[in-house]
């Protein structure tokens, strides 16, 4: 259960090219509207083929950020161009784990991705980043590892939640519905996923998120405006860490 997967050859191929930017359209509302808007995507888009029967399946994300949180401030300050890095596995399949790095740059994205193994994993979280960048011919992974050799970075916060996805692949529109986001610091539980959850919306509240290259067809485009939906601009990672701020302070 999970989202469409580049091989081994179709990252080599897309190393050195000149990097695309899709745009990328947030919303943060109610279930019950969530709900309307899925229907009309229903009948007008295919569920991700990737998923199960209902379309549904666990996203589990462990994020990483420098000494300075420069990931989280960067996002704060709406900088135009940052990036983050993660390592996420799909349902309960922890031992496929895949490092990603997503690039924002004003109001695109762009994700590059490489499969990780947990001898690998387990080695960067044990701090042994040299012997992983020695020992791989994955470039993102490479690059993953100078960074935490060269700014610190480290793992900062679990982000969990499920999602339903819609899918137009002609046109490469991506439709994504999730649910129940949670965060947690138990970062030593990360590949078991029996980590405390403590939500990050305020309740009966989901994300919504359209991700198209250069034109939203009008078809999709009336499904959203027919509800005057809010477009808004945040990170899953950083609302995390508030939350996890907020607990903390409430439990002093």
């Amino acid at each position: 259960m999970m989202e469409k997967q580049s091989t081994s050859a179709d990252i080599g191929r897309n190393e050195g090219r000149a990097i695309k930017y899709r745009n990328e359209w947030k919303y943060c509302e109610k279930e019950a509207d969530l709900l309307a808007v899925k229907e009309r995507f229903a009948g007008i888009l295919d569920y991700d083929s990737h998923a199960g029967k209902d379309g549904k399946y666990g996203i589990q994300s462990l994020y990483f950020d420098d000494y300075k949180d420069t990931c989280a401030r960067d996002n704060v300050a709406g900088e135009g161009k940052r990036f983050k890095y993660r390592i996420r596995y799909y349902g309960a399949e922890s031992e496929k784990l895949w490092l990603e790095k997503k690039e924002k740059k004003n109001n695109g994205c762009h994700k590059r991705k490489c499969p990780l193994s947990i001898k690998e994993y387990q080695s960067i979280i044990d701090g042994k980043a040299m012997e992983v960048f020695w020992g791989t011919e994955k470039q993102l992974l490479k690059e993953f590892c100078i960074d935490i050799v060269t700014k610190g970075f480290r793992p900062k916060v679990i982000i969990s939640y499920q999602r339903e996805a819609f899918v137009e692949p002609i046109t490469n529109i991506r439709i994504t519905l999730d649910r129940n986001v949670s965060a947690s610091d138990e970062i030593g539980l990360f590949l078991s996923g029996n980590y405390l959850q403590v939500p990050v919306l305020e309740k009966e509240k989901h994300i919504l998120e359209v991700k198209f290259d250069e034109v939203l067809p009008s078809y999709v485009k009336a499904v959203l405006q027919s509800d005057v939906l809010l477009q808004q601009s945040f990170s899953k990672y950083y609302l995390g860490r508030i939350a996890l701020q907020e607990k903390k302070v409430s439990t002093v």
